[in-house]
């Protein structure tokens, strides 16, 4: 029930909406993606822990939002966009959630220990997350597209009803 209030309060402000499908934003999300695993790597090469992670995080989150632009999901929350990967699109969020988890620690704590181990171990996930979403998103047709489409709508319809 918190989920759902959670969702029906983003989708009350405008945060979580349908929009029309875009392959054109959605390339601008994978290309930001590889943008932020490429700075992960070379903030990972100078000692740049934190900021690594931080960026790691993102190429996931990028990725994720160009899913969203191919499949007409607009969403501005990060829980939320974790949350309906699971929901719409039944793929595993515990990657990204973990990351996101990581990120938020190291972006706006101090009190945490870090090691380049750890941070070569996020961006192999979030290689790994990427390929499997770029996988996905590469065999989506018009038909799985309205599919997608057509579950979040009911989501949203659910959310209006409640």
């Amino acid at each position: 029930m918190k989920k759902i209030n959670f969702l029906k309060k983003l989708s009350k402000e405008n945060k979580l909406k349908a929009v029309e499908p875009s392959e054109e934003i959605a390339k601008s999300y994978i290309e930001k993606s590889e943008s932020n695993l490429i700075s992960a790597k070379i903030l990972l090469e100078n000692n740049r822990l934190e900021e690594s992670v931080s960026l790691a995080y993102y190429s996931m989150y990028h990725i994720l939002t160009a899913l969203f632009s191919v499949t007409g999901i607009k969403c501005e929350n990060h829980t939320a966009s974790i949350t309906l990967l699971k929901e719409i699109f039944d793929i595993d969020n515990k990657e990204i959630s973990f990351a996101k988890s990581e990120r938020i620690d190291k972006q706006y704590y101090t009190d945490f220990s870090i090691s380049k181990q750890d941070v070569i171990e996020t961006i192999q996930k979030s290689e790994i997350f990427r390929r499997k979403l770029f996988d996905f998103i590469s065999k989506l047709d018009a038909k799985k597209i309205n599919a997608y489409k057509f579950k979040f709508n009911e989501l949203l319809n659910l959310l209006i009803k409640k």
